[in-house]
């Protein structure tokens, strides 16, 4: 990773062997209950295939493991990294883009509207990797996005109904972004698609990363119908 470029740590090398350590153990203490959690999908079908948004998303993330992208927070003057290659942040725009949303665009043009609600961008923006970094994304679906729990309860399906496919996960200790799967755990927790390195992972990692959940968001929002 260069200087200046996504807020995807240098540990990132060593966490990845740590969170592959713990994803095949079973990532985080299992409850012993195995209950079913229901998978809700967003009702809009922007592209118009025939599924819903959200679905599209964890296709499109899914797509990124399949292929083994590798893992790469390098600067690129163009924007997008070369295909098979991004960082966290990459999963994100690469999900949303499934679905028929242009993320750079978004980001792009509320930064170049609000640029002073992005903390992580100096007095010029700079669209060849402000969409890029975690602070920019987490002011942006704070903002535009539905905001939700950060709590997870293995075994408790009332909680658990909350992470739903497709939704967006920050957590800190490093900073890390990633999309909720539509797989989960015998106790109901969802696996995560992200990239922390070597290369785009799914695996459970919600509660195996060395730091916190920070933030949950569903972006674009929709209300799960209990």
């Amino acid at each position: 990773m260069t200087p200046g470029t996504t807020r995807c740590s240098l540990l990132f090398g060593i966490l990845a062997l740590l969170v592959c350590v713990v994803a095949l153990s079973g990532c985080g203490p299992l409850t012993g209950v195995e209950v079913e959690v229901p998978n809700h999908y967003s009702p809009e079908d922007r592209n118009h295939n025939g599924k819903p948004d959200s679905l599209d998303m964890v296709e499109a993330a899914r797509a990124e493991v399949t292929k083994g992208t590798r893992y790469d927070a390098a600067y690129y003057s163009e924007g997008y990294p070369p295909d098979g290659r991004g960082a966290c942040t990459d999963i994100i725009w690469v999900a949303l883009g499934g679905a028929g949303i242009d993320l750079k665009a978004l980001v792009d043009e509320d930064i170049r509207q609000f640029t002073s609600d992005y903390p992580r961008v100096g007095l010029v923006p700079e669209p060849s990797i402000d969409f890029r970094r975690v602070p920019n994304l987490v002011v942006f679906f704070g903002k535009y996005g539905m905001t939700l729990t950060t709590e997870i309860i293995p075994g408790d399906p009332e909680n658990l109904i909350h992470w739903q496919p497709g939704d967006i996960v920050v957590w800190d200790g490093p900073e890390h972004i990633g999309i909720v799967s539509d797989r989960r755990r015998a106790d109901g927790v969802p696996l995560a698609i992200h990239n922390s390195g070597p290369q785009a992972s799914e695996n459970a990692t919600l509660l195996s990363w060395p730091g916190e959940i920070t933030h949950h968001f569903r972006y674009p929002a929709w209300t799960v119908d209990q």
